[in-house]
């Protein structure tokens, strides 16, 4: 009797076995059987943020539409390592995606965090032209330089205001010497350098007790991450600068979603898209109802003309450094959009 003999039972078990082994030399990407896939999303943000909250609704309907094929989990709450240390990790393979600000992303290719340039944005009609438009294209190619790919549309991080424990922000004087909290992120740091503060970086996980022991006086985020992380019951004043947008992308190490089946990458991309698109609205409309329960908690507003700070930038030379460091190709896309800067 031949027992090397090719049967098409057999040959159906070392196909399958085949493709396991396969995609076993793909870090990241883990299969519970044949043809199912298992992957992990990491984000900073609280589980109750509009961000995080849309990932998991969006991983849901990727795991029913799939048929339980494609399973995406998502960690929040930085339970993978703080931004820096699951970037590297996805650019490594050893997690699959974060979703993180760009402006992370701007400490390895500066120009992915163009749209955090201050005072750059007037609103959202502008934010969203520029970011579904010509920039936001240019932006999402320069992600292929360092491994990784950039996939579906980007979530709403808001517009940034600033906090403070003891006193309101009404003039960049307010700002003199005072310890702010920014991000990883060397346009957040030039920023607020500029206008004469002393910024310092404290991963979101960490902000909390950084306010709460005085290590830093204030900080600086959106109405909903203020309230996610009840920053509310460490900081008392909150001025509406709206200094800065910004956004999260979702991005993935480029060998682990090549690894997916098409028709598999093709439904997360349109699921991830479509939850977006939902995270932007809801977003707006958490941010539009938040000063009333954040007045509630105890929180003070006030209102602040940009125009003073933006003219302190600009003697500090802010633009005419960030026009070098972006290059003319991605300052004119931007300029398009929000007109003359430098």
């Amino acid at each position: 009797m031949n027992t090397t003999r090719s049967t098409p039972a057999r040959r159906a078990v070392l196909q399958q076995l085949g493709g396991l082994a396969a995609a076993a030399l793909v870090p990241g990407v883990a299969l519970a059987q044949a043809n199912k896939f298992n992957l992990k999303i990491a984000i900073s943000l609280p589980e109750s943020h509009p961000t995080s909250a849309a990932l998991k609704a969006a991983c849901a309907e990727i795991l029913k539409e799939s048929g339980g094929r494609l399973t995406m989990e998502v960690y929040p709450n930085g339970q993978l390592g703080s931004d820096t240390d699951t970037v590297s990790q996805v650019r490594s393979g050893a997690i699959d995606f974060v979703c993180t600000a760009n402006q992370i992303w701007g400490n390895l290719i500066p120009v992915v965090s163009i749209n955090t340039l201050a005072f750059a944005f007037p609103d959202y009609a502008t934010v969203w032209k520029a970011m579904d438009g010509e920039l936001g294209a240019h932006v999402r190619g320069l992600f292929d330089k360092i491994g990784v790919v950039p996939v579906g549309k980007v979530f709403d991080h808001g517009f940034r205001q600033i906090t403070h424990a003891s006193k309101p922000i009404t003039s960049p004087k307010d700002l003199e010497g005072m310890k702010i909290r920014v991000p990883a992120s060397p346009n957040s740091t030039s920023l607020f350098k500029g206008l004469g503060a002393s910024p310092t970086t404290v991963p979101i996980g960490e902000l909390y007790t950084a306010l709460q022991t005085k290590v830093v006086d204030g900080q600086e985020n959106a109405l909903p991450t203020i309230d996610a992380t009840k920053l509310y019951e460490v900081q008392k004043y909150c001025s509406y600068t709206s200094h800065m947008w910004d956004c999260f992308s979702l991005v993935g190490n480029k060998r682990n979603w090549a690894a997916l089946p098409d028709d598999l990458r093709a439904l997360a991309t349109r699921i991830f898209d479509a939850h977006a698109l939902k995270q932007r609205a809801a977003h707006e409309a958490l941010n539009a109802s938040l000063e009333a329960k954040l007045k509630g908690a105890g929180m003070q507003f006030n209102t602040v003309d940009g125009k003073p700070f933006r003219d302190t930038l600009q003697k500090a030379g802010y633009y005419t450094d960030w026009q070098k460091k972006f290059g003319p190709e991605a300052w004119a896309l931007l300029e398009k959009y929000s007109g003359k800067l430098a």
